[in-house]
C-alpha cells in the first residue's frame, strides 16, 4: 500500500513529501527541483548523496546575466533531471523554486516552473510498486520556447560515498566492427585505479580520492548496479543505440566519480523538439539486500549478479 506523509523540513532542503509501501521509501522535495533527495529501504540507509553544504555552488556573470542577480547553481545531491548536451550555464538551472506536486494512486508527479531564460519545462514522475522494493522514474522535459531544439534528457543521480559501480558491457558479436565505446572525459586519469574494464564489465570504485574521473558507455544491456554496504542499487533503462544518435560520442550511461560522491546517470537519445514538444525517460530502480558481493573477477560478479 502507497502511503504519503509531506514533512515541514528535510534537512536543508526545505519542504518535502515522502512516499513509501512499506519496504522502501523515496523523499522528494517541494521547495527545491523537481528532485529526488532520499531513496532507501523504509528505515534504512540513503542511497543518494544529500549532504548540500558539503557539496557547494558556483556563479559567474554569465550566469547571473542569464537566470538573474544572485542566482547560483548548487550541485544539491540526490536525483535531478537536466538536459543534454553540457553546456555553461545553459545546463545549469538553478532548480531553487517550488514544485507543484500531483498525488496519484502509486506515487506523484512533480512539476517545475517553466524556466524563462533555459527555455525547459521538467516533470518528475514517481510510480512505486505497491509491495517490494522498486519503482520507476518517469521523467520529461517540454521546449517552452519558440524555437526548435535539439536535445536528450539526461538523468544524474547523486548517489552515496564509498560504494562500487558495476556496469555490465557489450558483448554482441559484431565480427570485423566494434562493439563497446568507453567515453574519457579530459580531466581524468586514464590510469585512474578507481576503475577496471573487463570483457564482461566496468567496474569502478567511489573512495576518497579527490581528482575527479568521469567515464562514458553505451551500454545496451541497459542496465547498472551499485554495491553500497550490504545493499545494491539497480538501474534498468531502454537504449537505442543503432536506432537513435546518443550525445558525448554515443553515451546512454556516465559516471562522475569522487570524493564527495558518484554520480550514475543515463541519458535519453538526443531529439529534434518543436517549440511545446517534449521528450520522455524512464529508469526502473531496484533495491535489495546484498551482504557481501564479490566483485573480484568477471565470473565472481556474474554469480554475485545472478544471486540476485
Amino acid at each position: 500500500m502507497i502511503t504519503f506523509k509531506e514533512i515541514e523540513a528535510y534537512k536543508d532542503y526545505g519542504r518535502a513529501v515522502e512516499i513509501e509501501n512499506g519496504t522502501i521509501k523515496a523523499t522528494v522535495t517541494l521547495d527545491i527541483g523537481p528532485r529526488i533527495i532520499f531513496f532507501g529501504f523504509k528505515n534504512g540507509q540513503n542511497i543518494l548523496c544529500d549532504n548540500r553544504e558539503l557539496l557547494g555552488g558556483r556563479t559567474d556573470k554569465d550566469y547571473t546575466d542569464l537566470f538573474g542577480a544572485g542566482k547560483k547553481w548548487e550541485n544539491l545531491g540526490g536525483h535531478r533531471i537536466w538536459a543534454a548536451p553540457e553546456e555553461w550555464p545553459l545546463t545549469y538551472t538553478p532548480d531553487d523554486m517550488p514544485v507543484t506536486c500531483e498525488k496519484t494512486a502509486s506515487g506523484a508527479i512533480f512539476t517545475s516552473d517553466a524556466s524563462k531564460n533555459a527555455g525547459f519545462a521538467k516533470t518528475l514522475e514517481i510510480v512505486m510498486a505497491d509491495t517490494g522494493a522498486q519503482m520507476a522514474v518517469n521523467m520529461k522535459i517540454k521546449n517552452v520556447t519558440d524555437k526548435t531544439r535539439d536535445y536528450a534528457i539526461w538523468a544524474l543521480t547523486v548517489s552515496a560515498t564509498g560504494g562500487t559501480l558495476v556496469l555490465p558491457m557489450n558483448d554482441d558479436n559484431t565480427v570485423l566492427l566494434p562493439n563497446r565505446l568507453v567515453a574519457v572525459w579530459p580531466y581524468s586519469d586514464i590510469k585512474d585505479s578507481r576503475y577496471t574494464i573487463s570483457d564482461k564489465y566496468a567496474v569502478i570504485k567511489n573512495t576518497d580520492t579527490e581528482k575527479p574521473l568521469k567515464l562514458g558507455f553505451d551500454l545496451k544491456h541497459g542496465s547498472s548496479y551499485y554495491f553500497l554496504r550490504g545493499e545494491v542499487f539497480k538501474k534498468e533503462f531502454a537504449t537505442f543505440h543503432g536506432q537513435k544518435p546518443y550525445v558525448d560520442y554515443g553515451c546512454s550511461f556516465e559516471t562522475y566519480n569522487c570524493n564527495k560522491f558518484i554520480e550514475i546517470e543515463t541519458l535519453s537519445p538526443i531529439e529534434t523538439v518543436a517549440p511545446g514538444g517534449e521528450i520522455s525517460h524512464t529508469e526502473k530502480w531496484i533495491l535489495e539486500k546484498c551482504e557481501k558481493p564479490d566483485l573480484s573477477g568477471d565470473a565472481a560478479i556474474d554469480k554475485t549478479i545472478a544471486s540476485l
